[in-house]
């Protein structure tokens, strides 16, 4: 039927007037945030359905194959026996970030009796319109996007292969981008009598790194010729596209800001959450910028908070050895290399818990555990696509155990980077369920693994990693803020004041703990957000419009604030003496407490430039002043290059290579 009111249901099942009109944020009668949940209508009959046609009296076809669901607090229909077409989605789940799940279905239409699926988590905007398809956003792309949009689809190549659905990579149209990341559409699966190989992906791509950018266009070039003309294996086409990554990135300035607090609420006893860095942290911690913990602690008194407390302890110890080890090496990690330690260092952290568990003899329920999110921002040294010598590749590593959830945040969206370890996701996971079905249990948030519980071994980890190439916020918190849904509501009114300058990083943690207070209030809270900041930083030299005018280069002032120092913290000490008791533990880890490294790169300070200075010579003493101007404008505007190479040295050697080829030799070379 064709709608002639567009509406939408609160998802509040109190709610009295639950009818809203389309595109409202929040019911008017209750106040809860509307869900404006599009689907993607897979099929050739969805296509045939015109928009403005509502499909079994709940779906609005809002454009082609683009459908809203107006009711999204009622579960979607499912058949009893899933159709095989929907199984593939459920088992690649963990790879949601890239790949839509399956809905729900819709069937006994008017055209026909075929069921169409509809799939979630879609390429699709809040207003309804289709992200771009690569192609698309090629050109506009910057050199490392275009390098790192390869990099995904070809990390997606093994996954899709194992079930057959690698031509899903080949589609055009299938591959939309929202900004950094690919997503697809749909999944195609591969006929049975068609082969597909990384010579079909070669020939895919050959036809965009004709037109990449110059500083990698050679390199993708020859990447994708090997892979066109030889039988090269996937590994080897792996090392070249993350070494060409990697030398991409290095060419982008890099500035951390991280700060993070824990909060008991309102209606707790006591805090079992824990993070690092927090508002009592060490300003001289070296981990500092590079690591961030959330942490969400089972057991209860002398329990929960223990399990925390201890794996924040145990991570540090083991990632500041890491760092070390990284910083020594001239050679670079590999990605595979990297997340085996941390995946071994997660399972140390494990068996220290379980360990003290078991000298406790702890059983059942009275066994103490924690969730853990966790980031590390690994600095290594590479050289740039252009040649010069950078200290670091951009590279951010993320594990999750639990619920505690990460979320990366710019100004245009807020995407949630984990998938929680619980009973609804298991049911997906292991093709038993679609997920809106799944929460129907009353079970469906009760975790299936923590920290602590179980021996290493049962642990199944999933580790990622990304670059980072844009400006935007890295929010790791635990289920005390992620419940109902309040990050997704509110991103934009708490993050985009940090992005643009209008608030500090420590204020909006304190604020994201206000909000969970209020919107949840009955758990524990802890936030963590690091502020990444890639866009270059430039000293921009002003010419006097009078010849008796000096006036100096001059560094913003909101550049100069985000290189300070954090405000000096210190651990915290608010354990009762029975829980401070469990916790005083030889970990065993045979690392060194007092390793004297540096990982924070913070520039040093400013040399201190001279308020600006205006000469009005008279004209008997032209001569002598003229020359006193001539000499300050040469001291000022060196002082001011000075402080320049001494902030960004990366951004300043950029602005030298764009200099005659006889000038760039007298600009240094490093610090």
């Amino acid at each position: 039927m064709i709608s002639t009111q567009l509406i939408i249901f609160c998802i509040n099942p109190r709610c009295n007037s639950p009818i809203n009109p389309m595109g409202d944020n929040v019911c008017a009668s209750c106040q809860t945030p509307l869900v404006h949940r599009y689907l993607w209508a897979t099929g050739s009959l969805s296509a045939y359905i015109p928009p403005g046609t509502k499909v079994a009296d709940r779906y609005e076809v809002i454009k082609q194959q683009i459908w809203l669901d107006t009711q999204p607090g009622l579960p979607p229909d499912v058949p009893e026996e899933l159709p095989t077409e929907v199984l593939p989605y459920l088992q690649l789940y963990q790879e949601r970030l890239h790949l839509p799940q399956a809905y729900g279905f819709v069937s006994n239409l008017e055209q026909d009796t075929t069921d169409i699926l509809l799939l979630e988590n879609a390429p699709i905007d809040k207003t309804g319109n289709i992200y771009p398809t690569i192609v698309e956003a090629w050109e506009e792309a910057t050199a490392v996007r275009q390098v790192y949009w390869l990099w995904q689809i070809l990390q997606l190549w093994t996954p899709l292969a194992e079930l057959g659905l690698s031509r899903s990579l080949l589609v055009i149209d299938n591959l939309r981008v929202e900004g950094w990341c690919v997503q697809l559409l749909e999944l195609y699966q591969t006929p049975a009598d068609e082969k597909l190989s990384l010579q079909n992906l070669g020939e895919c791509w050959q036809f965009w790194v004709a037109s990449a950018k110059a500083s990698v266009a050679k390199g993708l070039q020859n990447i994708v010729q090997e892979m066109c003309e030889t039988e090269i294996e996937l590994e080897e086409i792996n090392i070249q596209l993350n070494n060409l990554l990697l030398a991409a990135a290095a060419e982008l300035p890099l500035v951390l800001k991280v700060a993070g607090s824990t909060d008991i609420g309102p209606m707790m006893a006591q805090n079992e959450d824990a993070c690092y860095p927090n508002s009592l942290s060490d300003l001289d911690e070296p981990l500092l910028r590079h690591l961030s913990i959330v942490c969400d602690g089972i057991g209860g008194h002398e329990g929960g908070e223990v399990a925390s407390q201890l794996a924040v302890q145990s991570v540090k110890l083991q990632i500041r050895a890491l760092l070390t080890e990284v910083t020594e090496q001239t050679a670079l990690f590999s990605p595979e290399l990297l997340q085996e330690q941390l995946e071994a260092s997660l399972r140390v952290v494990n068996n220290v818990i379980c360990a003290r568990n078991n000298e406790q003899k702890r059983q059942g329920k009275e066994r103490m555990a924690t969730t853990i999110v966790m980031a590390l921002q690994v600095p290594q040294r590479v050289q740039t696509s252009t040649g010069w010598q950078s200290n670091n590749t951009h590279e951010l590593y993320l594990a999750n155990v639990g619920d505690s959830r990460a979320y990366w945040i710019t100004r245009n969206y807020c995407q949630l980077l984990t998938v929680d370890d619980d009973v609804a996701t298991r049911e997906v996971r292991l093709a038993k369920s679609l997920y809106r079905k799944a929460l129907l249990r009353p079970d469906a948030s009760a975790l299936t693994q923590a920290l602590g519980t179980r021996d290493s071994e049962s642990l199944r980890l999933k580790l990622q990693r990304f670059i980072l190439e844009e400006d935007g916020i890295l929010l790791l918190c635990s289920d005390g803020l992620s419940d109902n849904n309040w990050v997704e509501h509110s991103w934009q009114d708490y993050a985009i004041p940090v992005l643009t300058g209008q608030m500090t990083v420590e204020d909006a943690v304190r604020n994201w703990i206000n909000l969970a207070n209020e919107k949840n209030g009955r758990d524990n809270t802890s936030v963590v957000l690091t502020y990444c900041r890639v866009s270059p930083e430039y000293l921009v030299p002003v010419t006097p419009a009078l010849p008796e005018e000096i006036i100096e280069a001059e560094i913003q002032e909101e550049e100069l604030e985000e290189l300070k120092e954090l405000e000096e913290l210190e651990e915290p000490t608010s354990f009762t003496e029975s829980s401070q008791a469990l916790l005083d533990l030889d970990l065993d880890l045979d690392l060194d407490l007092d390793l004297d490294l540096d990982l924070s790169e913070e520039p040093p300070l400013n040399p201190e430039i001279p308020p600006t200075l205006i000469t009005k010579p008279k004209w008997d003493k032209r001569l002598v002043m003229l020359g006193g101007v001539l000499a300050l404008l040469v001291g000022g505007t060196s002082l001011g290059l000075f402080a320049w190479w001494q902030i960004n040295p990366q951004g300043f050697q950029q602005m030298c290579r764009q200099l005659p080829q006889k000038v760039q030799s007298a600009c240094p070379t490093g610090k």
